[in-house]
């Protein structure tokens, strides 16, 4: 597995927030931040320039991977699973050792965030595909800005977490994998 640690994160308070400040990452929805991590990785670890992600749905269309070749080898994959279907099929992988990927965006909503039951429903509590259409192209037209280039996220490293490659960023924001003891319970899930 890669040792990919990305994650930038930026503490705002709503109050200071101006018109024109507000920004997403890069991705067609609220829910793809797999891209700009997998377009991150790419050029931070195999010196690749990714400009268009191409997903390929597998069992279904919540349920898609992504992947960089490199000199023949595939050097990254990463997948998109959508819905507690997905998750539980993911899940059950990875307890067989059959799943091989360096990274998963993972959402309850089949669809994506914008696709959530707390978003606006027909009255027959279905979701409401023009209204969910909407909201994408209004997500859609906010501008892309990289969050390692976002002022806010500088000053946070700067201030907060003692520069970019400080004990605190690798204590803060790195993650550490260790094998966890099964344990018997009742209110053990078994997937």
């Amino acid at each position: 597995n890669l040792g990919v640690d990305l994650f930038f994160c930026c503490f705002l308070r709503f109050d200071e927030i101006k018109e024109g400040d507000v920004v997403r990452h890069d991705g067609k929805r609220s829910d793809g931040y797999l891209e700009h991590i997998f377009k991150h990785a790419a050029k931070e670890l195999f010196g690749v320039d990714v400009k268009e992600i191409t997903y390929k749905a597998l069992k279904n269309k919540d349920f898609q991977e992504v992947t960089l070749e490199k000199d023949g080898e595939t050097v990254l994959r990463f997948a998109a699973a959508y819905g507690f279907r997905n998750i539980q099929n993911m899940v059950l992988k990875l307890k067989k050792g059959k799943f091989l990927y360096h990274f998963v965006e993972v959402l309850a909503c089949p669809g994506g965030c914008l696709n959530g039951k707390g978003q606006a429903q027909t009255e027959d509590g279905k979701p409401d595909k023009a209204l969910l259409n909407q909201m994408e192209e209004v997500y859609a037209a906010i501008p892309v800005r990289l969050p390692e280039t976002n002022m806010h996220v500088q000053k946070m490293y700067q201030d907060w977490l003692e520069g970019m490659d400080s004990k605190k960023v690798q204590e803060t924001l790195h993650t550490k994998y260790s094998t966890v003891n099964q344990t018997a319970s009742n209110l053990d899930i078994k997937w």
